[in-house]
């Protein structure tokens, strides 16, 4: 059963005769691999937490019982961020579709699970995410789910999703409330990029500080009506303070870029096609800064309905589906 996978993988032999439980609950057991699968995706305990809805203590308790149970260390701790070891990175390939299996046979079946799947979804991302995960992913929801109202609302503005009525939402970038459940669905790099011509009629930049020389996009915060920052490794950020081309959409960004106005840092998903065909070019790849998550969440922790849970899980594969650099 493929449920039960990880009990017969090499990891599990190496330790299965270690703390072997006599009548120890499913459910403990379930909630301490959920909460190391949490802790994985996220870059400390205090943000794995923030997702569990528990604290950082009760984190760091879990983890230390499942690494007495198996004899191994799972994560490197240092004082500002955690790190999964080989054994850890191992278990999790195993520990994941598990727990998706189990929570796959929660699900309500049969007649009433249909009945349920009818009413209004409304759904927010991001508008450049609008047709290259929502609309694939909602026209399966639709061919599957008729009875299914989809009522989708676009916006790069920081909104409340529950003072706004959403359902489920794609945003970048960990969500640090509990009041919500966020899964991660893929990983988002941010090159800076040009089209071949512009970097022939005005050069490479060599480093960060040179961009200012050089034609650039600005992305207008819609919230504040400032630039946003580009971002690169170490933390580093620069403002365009002088931009050739600003907007407030990233796909005019790109737009921007692939005519050779000015180059643009973009997110992977968009531009990696673009990169992959020449149309555009990476550069400063040596400043690019740590993939940020892309993360699908609904605002409610407690019992879901099924036509949620349908747009949510098909959105969750969508954005796992974009296109990534290589």
């Amino acid at each position: 059963m493929e449920l039960l996978r990880f009990h017969n993988s090499p990891i599990w032999n190496k330790v299965e005769h270690r703390n072997r439980p006599s009548r120890r609950t499913v459910n403990k057991e379930f909630e301490l691999l959920r909460i190391f699968r949490v802790t994985a995706e996220n870059s400390s305990f205090r943000d794995a937490a923030v997702r569990l809805g528990t604290s950082p203590q009760g984190v760091t308790r879990a983890i230390q019982r499942l690494e007495q149970h198996y004899g191994e260390v799972l994560f490197h701790r240092t004082t500002r961020q955690v790190r999964i070891t080989a054994f850890g990175e191992g278990l999790l390939e195993q520990v994941r579709p598990a727990l998706e299996r189990f929570e796959d046979l929660w699900r309500i079946p049969g007649a009433d699970q249909q009945a349920s799947l009818s009413g209004t979804v409304r759904i927010t991302a991001p508008h450049s995410l609008g047709t290259r995960a929502v609309l694939p992913a909602l026209e399966r929801v639709a061919a599957r789910h008729p009875g299914i109202t989809l009522d989708v609302r676009l916006s790069d503005r920081v909104s409340n999703p529950v003072d706004e009525g959403i359902d489920v939402g794609i945003r970048v970038g960990f969500m640090r409330d509990s009041r919500f459940v966020a899964r991660k669905a893929a990983d988002m790099r941010l090159p800076i990029v040009a089209a071949p011509r512009l970097i022939k009629k005005v050069g490479v930049p060599v480093g960060i500080e040179s961009l200012a020389r050089l034609p650039v996009t600005a992305a207008v915060d819609i919230n504040t009506g400032r630039p946003w920052p580009w971002h690169f490794k170490a933390g580093h950020q620069w403002t365009p303070t002088s931009p050739a081309f600003i907007a407030d959409n990233a796909d005019m960004e790109m737009g921007a870029a692939l005519a050779g106005i000015a180059f643009a840092q973009l997110a992977d998903y968009m531009a990696a096609p673009y990169i992959a065909s020449g149309k555009l070019v990476q550069v400063l790849e040596q400043e690019e800064p740590p993939a940020w998550g892309l993360y699908v969440y609904r605002p409610q922790r407690g019992p879901v309905s099924g036509r949620v849970r349908v747009v949510f899980d098909e959105l969750r594969a969508a954005v796992g589906s974009l296109p990534v650099l290589r």
